[in-house]
């Protein structure tokens, strides 16, 4: 007898941390030290103008980024307004807006 919930069991999302591709993120640690600071609050995407119509999630780009998954949001980065509103309202004073434009031309170069 089989039943059924409602749901079911997703896949593993494990990510092996050692087997990523650090590069863009080391380069990117080195050129704005603020983003160590970020502890993920939200606050960013949260104020984003550009969020509501494109569907841009900074948080995302980020987490993407650190894991060296370029190509996957490449396009997003796009979807960004460098209207620096997101770096108004971080709790912790990243330079979100720098950090945006410095991940842009990283991903270019």
């Amino acid at each position: 007898m089989t039943h059924s919930f409602g749901y079911s069991i997703s896949q593993s999302r494990e990510t092996n941390w050692d087997k990523l591709d650090h590069r863009f993120a080391d380069k990117l640690l080195d050129l704005e030290p603020s983003v160590r600071l970020c502890v993920g609050c939200g606050s960013c995407t949260g104020t984003c103008t550009a969020a509501p119509r494109s569907g841009f999630d900074i948080r995302k780009v980020h987490t993407r980024f650190r894991r060296g998954e370029a190509g996957a949001f490449v396009a997003e980065l796009e979807k960004c307004m460098f209207c620096g509103k997101c770096s108004m309202v971080c709790p912790r004073g990243v330079n979100i807006r720098n950090v945006m434009d410095l991940m842009k031309k990283l991903i270019e170069a």
